[in-house]
């Protein structure tokens, strides 16, 4: 189990996380781009928030289906749903103090900029 908390420590959540990461990502997607984040997921079930729930604010853009949740206090992206799999949680694995995010090697680059669901059929 790891720890997540924002930047001002309004907000946490308890992730049910293996030692290991089994991927970790970036995206550039015009949100992701501007945020920055390294990024995991879990399934939904295995993400919990624990404090804060009242401080998170959700912004949405775009198809309107994908959920991105910031601490409305210090401003950090802690999670979203992503519109590809709502059933999962992507989490910033900057606000998880263990995991020091300049030292992961193989981060994935997700082309969001071309969303599979975006292509016109």
């Amino acid at each position: 189990m790891r720890k997540l908390k924002c930047h001002c420590g309004e907000v946490e959540a308890e992730i049910n996380l293996s030692d290991q990461l089994v991927k970790t990502i970036r995206c550039n997607c015009s949100i992701c781009k501007r945020k920055g984040a390294i990024m995991s997921m879990v399934k939904n079930e295995d993400f919990n928030i624990t404090k804060g729930r009242e401080n998170l604010k959700m912004y949405q853009f775009h198809s309107k289906t994908a959920k991105h949740f910031f601490c409305s206090n210090c401003g950090i992206y802690t999670h979203h749903h992503p519109r590809i799999n709502p059933a999962l949680t992507g989490f910033n694995l900057g606000c998880i103090d263990e995991i020091d995010t300049f030292k992961l090697n193989n981060v994935n680059v997700v082309d969001g900029n071309n969303h599979p669901l975006d292509k016109k059929k």
